[in-house]
């Protein structure tokens, strides 16, 4: 059948401007290399698997001497591993949070990195040597509640994981914030996205805020949200850092931009401690 020439070349055209769309967004992803971050949190308190809290000692041992030894020889590097704090604001002061889950920060290059890790890792001799307890706990006893799984897409306003030097020194009292901004549509979502893009991300490395990763979640539960970390030497020094940005005259310009607005339904921080085997 032919078609007329109006819509023939309507048609073409279409396709041709999707192609070199498609084309754009290929070689962009090219040139910023953006990594996928993978966000694990295995819960440990009682529910519908356990009679009663998991022993954290069981799941520790497997991610010191089994998970991170495995991914390093994958080459993946700087895995983060936290509990959670509660935090004191006036008296500056942090202790751990009862009942805290695990969280887990794995960074892949590549997709297929992903899929890698989450389809063999754990079949390998070496993994379920070095994490017999932990992988071989009997049903009436199992190491964890339940695992949820994020896996995400770091901006293209930063596009890979970064560390300040107290954190690839591993000092003692460095401390970390994890905030995911909950959206009530994926228009929104990305909004927000843009935000930090284009403004925000700039701010708080200005203000010494030290951001370690932002990631777009592209599957897991309570999309569509966004999710980020930044750190601090110590907790005062992290919380000095929020106070200036709060008020910075850069984020009050953006935040009354009509642009932006409504684009976040639910803000949640969580104040986190690394393990004494995090990488981060």
């Amino acid at each position: 059948m032919t078609l007329p020439r109006r819509r023939f070349l309507k048609t073409a055209l279409a396709a041709t401007a999707s192609a070199a769309y498609v084309s754009r967004l290929s070689a962009g992803d090219a040139g910023a290399a953006r990594e996928y971050y993978e966000l694990r949190c295995y819960r440990l308190q009682a529910g519908t698997r356990l009679k009663k809290d998991a022993d954290p000692a069981l799941l520790d041992a497997y991610l010191e001497s089994a998970l991170l030894p495995a991914l390093g020889r994958l080459g993946i590097q700087h895995t983060g591993a936290f509990s959670e704090l509660d935090i004191n604001r006036d008296a500056l002061t942090a202790t751990a949070k009862p009942g805290s889950p695990v969280w887990v920060l794995i960074t892949h290059a590549t997709l297929e990195s992903f899929v890698q890790v989450n389809t063999a890792l754990n079949s390998e001799s070496a993994v379920v040597e070095a994490g017999a307890a932990y992988l071989n706990a009997p049903k009436a006893d199992p190491a964890f509640e339940r695992v949820d799984s994020w896996l995400l897409r770091a901006f293209a306003g930063m596009p890979r994981l970064e560390l300040p030097a107290f954190s690839r020194d591993r000092v003692p009292t460095r401390v970390f914030e994890m905030r995911d901004y909950e959206s009530h549509s994926e228009l929104k979502a990305l909004n927000k996205i843009a935000m930090f893009d284009e403004g925000e991300i700039a701010v708080m490395k200005d203000l010494g805020m030290n951001p370690v990763f932002f990631g777009q979640a592209l599957a897991g539960p309570d999309l569509p949200h966004l999710r980020y970390i930044t750190c601090g030497p110590d907790l005062a020094t992290h919380l000095a850092g929020w106070k200036k940005f709060g008020p910075d005259p850069r984020w009050q310009k953006m935040r009354g931009d009509p642009q932006y607005a409504d684009n976040t339904f639910r803000n949640t921080a969580r104040f986190l401690a690394p393990k004494s085997y995090s990488q981060i």
